[in-house]
């Protein structure tokens, strides 16, 4: 496949092998899915505990009750889980960003989505319904545009949006005291988008996998 530049666009970078990139998102990804998974048992032992007589932890008016020990275990779960989702994040977004490029310099083309949406378009609202699926699509499509995108990249995106719905804390997160109020009052809910972002870790690693091997393939046989 030979790399082809169109006058006045900057020269596309030269590819690179994703293989290690590759291998720390799927890690990084595993140990994400499970802070969920931990997440979950948290959310069902406070449910199986029932809340105490004082009440919720927030108790309205700016007034915070003391938290119970298992309330306080919970908070070292959520944050714990939070910077691991985050440096999640950053690992996959690299990798992202990677295989990216290779898909310039195998397809010549400029990616359909520039640096903004690549960064920002996870975070703002509406937008992050589809352009994170869009640029992922477009590393595959523009190098492969013979071949139809493989399913797990949709399963990955439907996952994401499931747990996104839940509002159980990856983005427009309720505060800690509140999802521990949610858990007391119907756990189910919670359940559901901690599932729902678990299971969508494990299709992003297998997507990572899938999109990795595919582009390596394309790699070598440009004799890079």
């Amino acid at each position: 496949m030979t790399v082809q530049e169109t006058s006045g666009t900057a020269p596309a970078p030269a590819p690179r092998p994703a293989g290690d990139a590759a291998r720390w998102a799927i890690v990084a990804l595993a140990l994400a899915g499970g802070a969920w998974a931990v997440r979950a048992v948290w959310h069902l032992r406070l449910s199986l505990a029932g809340q105490p007589a004082s009440g919720p932890p927030d108790q309205g008016g700016g007034t915070h009750r003391p938290l119970t020990a298992l309330e306080d275990s919970y908070h070292q779960v959520a944050s714990a889980g939070g910077v691991l989702t985050a440096v999640c994040a950053v690992v996959f977004l690299v990798w992202l960003d990677r295989v990216r490029d290779n898909a310039r310099a195998l397809s010549g083309a400029a990616p359909r989505h520039g640096s903004f949406w690549f960064l920002l378009g996870w975070v703002v609202p509406v937008a992050n319904l589809w352009i994170p699926r869009g640029v992922v699509a477009d590393v595959h499509r523009s190098v492969f545009p013979e071949r139809r995108l493989p399913a797990v990249v949709n399963w990955w995106w439907a996952l994401w949006l499931a747990g996104l719905a839940g509002n159980a804390g990856i983005l427009y997160a309720d505060d800690t005291d509140e999802i521990i109020a949610r858990a007391y009052s119907g756990v189910l809910p919670l359940l559901a988008a901690d599932l729902a972002v678990v299971a969508a870790a494990v299709a992003a690693a297998l997507m990572v996998r899938t999109l990795t091997a595919a582009q390596e393939e394309a790699l070598a046989g440009t004799g890079h």
